[in-house]
């Protein structure tokens, strides 16, 4: 695929550290799961002029994002009204959005064993979840029924993992199922003892110009617990490539003087 998969992290908790960002390993999870690899993440505070100007890039940039957290209906939940701001459209209650929240201000009423009161203000304010920008498609929530949404390539779910996972996972599986490369991306590496990056680069540029498509990647250690001082070098793309691509990287480290340890195959 020529599109990257973008992430955009919203909320003031992660970034003052109150919360850990669960979304990025996870996301990465789904989509290696998928023969998909992510290719960006931005994190942002609650603050609607950046939340803005993010999803303002996301929007442009062609890709295929999802944005977690801030569509909530609390006085720090932006990311709606960001979103419709960012589009230049209004903002609108979603007819689908409303069904669905109606019906879990129902079940919580059940389940509490209290009469459901559509016009309590309590309830008129649930329904703001579901004031999306105008032109969104609903994306269904498995956990509690309140909806994210959608507009073009760009995902927004809440950000509680419990819920915005499983809806990942279904956008994932319902609109980009021609996207997947399941088992056709391979990466092969050694360790490698002994070298600078500076002394390897030329090397992993010739590769890299003589297998196009092929990535060559390079992650040193200062005080790996097993290898100590080292250097993790290898290539990584489509399994019928990545072979040619490796022996041409082995082949070049045997004119240096580095000893090679282990390689690895993922």
């Amino acid at each position: 695929m020529t599109r990257s998969i973008g992430l955009l992290v919203v909320g003031d908790e992660i970034l003052s550290g109150k919360r850990t960002d669960k979304h990025m390993p996870k996301l990465i999870e789904l989509l290696a799961a998928r023969g998909m690899q992510l290719g960006w993440a931005e994190y942002v505070g609650d603050e609607p002029t950046r939340i803005t100007a993010a999803l303002g890039r996301a929007f442009a940039s062609g890709d295929i994002v999802f944005s977690t957290g801030g569509i909530g209906a609390t006085p720090d939940d932006h990311t709606r009204q960001c979103a419709a701001a960012a589009l230049g459209v209004p903002l609108a209650l979603h007819p689908e959005a409303e069904v669905l929240i109606r019906e879990r201000m129902q079940d919580t009423a059940r389940e509490q064993g209290k009469v459901y009161e559509p016009d309590h203000p309590d309830n008129v304010h649930r329904l703001n979840m579901g004031v999306f920008p105008l032109g969104a498609k609903i994306i269904r929530n498995p956990y509690n029924k309140i909806p994210g949404f959608s507009v073009a390539d760009v995902h927004f779910v809440p950000g509680f993992p419990v819920m915005a996972w499983p809806m990942i996972e279904s956008v994932l599986d319902e609109r980009y199922g021609h996207l997947f490369a399941r088992g056709r991306s391979v990466e092969k590496s050694v360790i490698v003892y002994g070298a600078m990056e500076a002394t390897l680069t030329p090397l992993m540029e010739a590769v890299e110009r003589t297998h196009p498509g092929i990535k060559v990647f390079s992650l040193p250690s200062v005080d790996h617990a097993e290898h100590g001082r080292h250097i993790e070098l290898g290539v990584k793309g489509d399994a019928e490539r990545v072979d040619a691509a490796y022996a041409q990287l082995l082949e070049g480290l045997h004119s240096f003087d580095a000893r090679l340890g282990p390689e690895l195959v993922r």
